[in-house]
């Protein structure tokens, strides 16, 4: 089994960069041993043991007693058919029969919510019509680093729909991504081997081992390590990461801890350009990278800590404790299409260099427990958080030097070709002779020093009014401390600080119709401060407004149909208020309103069918002076299907379905208005199959895209429009011992 083969360029932090040679040739290196790799992670399966765990065709069938459930990260003692809120839930077990990889692949399949191009080097999402790249929890605490979350020490995947602060605090006024990670299992042995190996070379090898360590404890190691490759020029990358979690069980509660290393290094894509005639990505430019072979990537190294203690302090209480400590040091740099000349066939680029180095503390504690007051039955939860965080942001920008001059300028003309520029040189007339040079040590934008502190106070409350109606009241108190250093160009610093409170409170009523059906209304609300969600930007007056606030109203349906089926829908109304400090006397307020419905279908047909379906309709329109646009990337209609079939006890095949209607990418884009550069609408199909080798192994095949439908699913920027993958298929073995 190969867990540490790979052959890396030194990781580049702030204060190092890697050497643009050094970086081409591991390039070549990647090429060279990935044959090796896909021996050792298909060889590593396949030898059992008498004991082993037995693997099935995969499947997700089951009974209700198996249907997910919500983490406590989610703060709220509900089922999942009871919530009131529109979210959904997606396993590890059909994470894996779908082939689904990453954060994006999941949201591919889940209402409410679509994938953004996040630049090329982190997960970006836009929900209900607004794009974050912010909004990421694990357990229930902030993970709001740009990075691409792996999958492979994930238990399963929480997507919550709407604002709801008494959960995320601060932000997530739109809605949040939960991961629920991984822990030590109790009173079981067992490992798990999975090596994955596709049609452009892509190779994935994940390892999964539980150790009893006695009765009362075990030790869980999650391991993982990856090249990537794709459809596109130049893409490069690989990754690996390590997750030791230990638990611990006495009489009344566990402890968990947990430590995870990851370490990730990736070519970024910034996609193509748009056509100012037809408005659309230019289809013929999709073979054409607009970026630098050796100067377009980003590196993350990150060690992460977690630690949660869960004690029964009396037979209705629990207590409930949570420290985390991550460390992120990121950089990434690229160049990518800032315009281009479509009579002239020429393509301005533009770049920059950013690197980012964030601690992050978080102790968190709360207690859940029933009581009886009043003659009513009370589930409780009441907690604080307090989080600090050490932020550090700087960038430097691109600066184009023609050989032989001695002034620069931060964009330059290129004829297209599929090498503009190599190694910071370029040929702008694509003639052969290099007569530009680009670096990243002579421009400084701007740089930023944060210190941030939060502290919240939160209490909601779940009354049972009567056996079938339950009132939810609740609040969560905010309090953001912040301290900016800002940097200008000219390296002149500005001291800056900012102080905002908020109270958000949550209102719900729920109703059981009947056994199988539930209705209810959820009125909640979330805020976000006046820096942006990564903290380093701050303006001087930003201490005279209030903070921004988001309102979301809810009204939806739960109904577990007698067949094995859950169907839930809601109607949603999200208004978004940001008030801009204009002068002593003046503030303007903006509004953006989002409305739309959500409807998710999924579980048992029949004894041997799975399906999941998933339909989203959106009215995302942004009131700005009286002038309503739709928003960025907020398709009207989004439809998707996945079908998971038993043929037999050894054989299982799936079909997914994926519908996007076209969106705007850029609502300032031509002008602001609706007829900006459009990504258009389009339809992919996927099928895959498993087969049950011996009890313990197991093979499976997913093909993506099987039609080679051209489309182009995610944009940045109007000139930044990513190009969706030809058909290709991933094969995967995994073996238990």
């Amino acid at each position: 089994m190969r867990l540490s083969l790979i052959l890396r360029p030194n990781v580049v932090t702030k204060q190092t960069r890697t050497n643009p040679d050094k970086i081409y040739n591991n390039m070549k290196i990647h090429k060279l041993h990935l044959p090796l790799s896909a021996i050792f992670a298909l060889a590593s399966v396949g030898h059992s043991q008498d004991n082993a765990p037995e693997l099935s065709p995969i499947s997700v069938l089951g009974s209700k007693s198996d249907a997910p459930t919500l983490s406590s990260g989610m703060k709220t003692s509900m089922p999942l058919n009871k919530a009131p809120q529109s979210l959904s839930i997606m396993t590890n077990d059909q994470f894996k029969a779908q082939g689904l990889n990453s954060v994006g692949d999941i949201i591919n399949y889940t209402p409410g919510i679509i994938n953004s191009q996040g630049e090329g080097h982190r997960d970006a999402v836009v929900i209900r019509g607004a794009r974050t790249t912010a909004d990421f929890y694990v357990d229930g605490i902030r993970d709001d680093v740009q990075y691409y979350r792996p999958l492979y020490n994930v238990e399963q995947v929480e997507v919550l729909r709407g604002s709801n602060a008494l959960l995320s605090g601060f932000g997530g006024g739109y809605g949040l991504v939960n991961r629920v990670a991984k822990k030590g299992v109790i009173g079981e042995t067992f490992g798990q081997v999975q090596g994955s190996i596709d049609t452009f070379g892509e190779i994935n090898v994940q390892l999964d081992n539980n150790f009893l360590i006695g009765d009362n404890s075990a030790l869980r190691v999650n391991m993982f390590t990856e090249n990537l490759e794709n459809h596109r020029d130049f893409y490069y990358g690989d990754s690996h990461g390590v997750n030791p979690t230990f638990r611990y069980q006495f009489d009344g509660g566990s402890l968990d801890l947990s430590y995870e290393y990851l370490n990730q290094e990736r070519f970024i894509d910034r996609g193509i350009p748009t056509s100012r005639t037809t408005k659309e990505p230019v289809e013929r430019l999709k073979e054409f990278v607009f970026g630098d072979p050796t100067e377009n990537y980003t590196t993350h190294e990150a060690h992460i800590f977690r630690a949660m203690l869960e004690n029964q302090l009396t037979d209705n209480i629990l207590g409930r404790f949570r420290l985390t400590h991550n460390d992120h040091d990121k950089l990434y740099q690229n160049f990518y299409a800032n315009g281009w000349d479509e009579t002239a066939g020429t393509a301005e680029l533009k770049g920059y260099l950013d690197t980012t180095q964030r601690k992050t503390t978080t102790l968190s504690a709360e207690l859940v427990g029933e009581v009886e007051m009043g003659g009513f039955l009370h589930n409780l939860i009441a907690g604080f958080e307090y989080i600090t965080i050490d932020n550090n942001n700087d960038r430097m920008k691109s600066d184009f030097y023609s050989i032989g001059s001695s002034t620069g300028s931060e964009t330059k003309d290129f004829i297209i070709s599929r090498m503009m520029i190599n190694r910071g040189f370029g040929d702008t007339n694509n003639d052969g002779v290099i007569d530009v040079y680009n670096n990243y040590t002579s421009t400084f934008k701007d740089k930023a020093e944060a210190d941030v502190s939060v502290l919240s106070i939160y209490l909601q409350d779940e009354i049972a009014i009567m056996d079938n109606l339950d009132l939810i009241l609740g609040a969560r108190y905010n309090e953001f401390d912040f301290e900016v250093d800002s940097y200008d160009s000219s390296y002149n610093v500005t001291p800056l600080s900012d102080n905002d409170s908020e109270i958000s409170p949550r209102l719900g009523l729920i109703f059981e119709a009947t056994e199988n059906l539930t209705l209810y209304g959820m009125y909640s609300e979330s805020m976000t401060t006046r820096n942006d969600e990564q903290y380093a930007n701050l303006k001087s007056d930003d201490d005279k407004t209030d903070p921004n606030t988001f309102e979301n109203l809810e009204a939806g349906v739960k109904l577990d149909l007698a067949n094995g089926m859950n169907l839930s829908a809601s109607y949603f109304q999200l208004t978004a208020v940001k008030p801009d400090y204009i002068n002593a006397t003046s503030t303007v307020v903006r509004e953006s309103e989002t409305s739309g419905v959500e409807v998710q279908l999924s579980g048992s047909l029949s004894e041997n069918w799975y399906t999941s379906i998933a339909y989203t309709n959106l009215d995302a329109e942004t009131n700005d002076d009286g002038t309503i646009v739709l928003s960025q990337e907020a398709p009207e209609n989004v439809f998707s299907i996945w079908n998971n079939y038993m043929v037999s006890d050894r054989f299982s095949v799936n079909l997914g379905i994926i519908y996007q209607d076209e969106s705007i990418i850029d609502i300032d884009d031509y002008g602001g208005s609706k007829d900006g550069a459009k990504l258009p609408d389009y339809t992919r199909v996927d099928l895959g199959a498993a087969y049950a080798l011996t009890d313990n192994t197991r093979v499976q095949l997913n093909a993506e895209n099987v039609f080679d439908e051209v489309y182009f699913p995610t944009a940045h920027d109007t000139d930044q429009a990513t190009v969706g993958a030809p058909v290709n298929a991933m094969l995967t073995i995994t073996s238990s011992f």
